[in-house]
């Protein structure tokens, strides 16, 4: 490990609570082999997580922030693993992404830490990518409907909004209601611990 690459890299404390409960639902909903896109990767520890428990995966890990970028390079050379590939600018919101194919779609605490533009190109994107039967995982807090939200998760929400009007939780249906307009079908709701959700959408024939 290089002092250089010990000094970029950036720590978020809930990747450490949540990356193996995480870790568990993908290797139910991931296949066995192939290139798995990571959206905003953020620091890049999930990244390097994944990628050493899921050896047979190759992981492309991708942010719009140049910080983020220089975090997951740092992360990714400390870790010294091979199947983990430079990280790619990319923002989630943009029309044309830097790749054009992917075998899965694995997307992090974004829904409700970008404006709603980000997950329109998120599902554009996939439908875009990913290969009939490739899937979408999402993680994150979500509204659902006819469920009372979770004190925690209002009071998240309400500091959200303060910070950033576009930001918020979504509610889970209209984000379904976007993912199938793009050919994505809703497929599994998984509760995850800290009232989180991980939603598995997969793309149709």
């Amino acid at each position: 490990m290089t002092l250089e690459a010990e000094d970029e890299r950036r720590t978020a404390p809930a990747t450490e609570r949540n990356r193996e409960p995480i870790l568990t639902l993908l290797r139910e909903e991931l296949p066995g082999s192939g290139l798995v896109l990571e959206v905003a990767s953020g620091t890049g520890e999930h990244a390097v997580h994944f990628a050493r428990a899921l050896p047979g995966l190759v992981w492309q890990p991708s942010d719009p922030s140049p910080d983020a970028l220089r975090s997951i390079a740092a992360w990714s050379q400390a870790a010294g693993l091979d199947n983990v590939l430079p990280p790619i600018a990319l923002d989630a919101a943009a029309p044309v992404w830097p790749i054009a194919r992917a075998d899965a779609l694995v997307c992090i605490n974004m829904v409700h830490i970008s404006p709603w533009a980000a997950t329109e190109g998120l599902m554009q994107g996939a439908g875009r990518l990913l290969g009939a039967g490739a899937p979408l995982c999402l993680y994150g807090p979500y509204r659902r409907a006819g469920q009372p939200i979770a004190p925690s998760n209002a009071a998240f929400d309400h500091d959200l909004r303060s910070r950033n009007p576009d930001w918020g939780l979504r509610d889970l249906e209209a984000v379904a209601a976007l993912a199938e307009a793009r050919g994505l079908r809703l497929e599994r709701v998984a509760e995850m611990p800290a009232n989180n959700l991980t939603v598995v959408f997969r793309k149709l024939p």
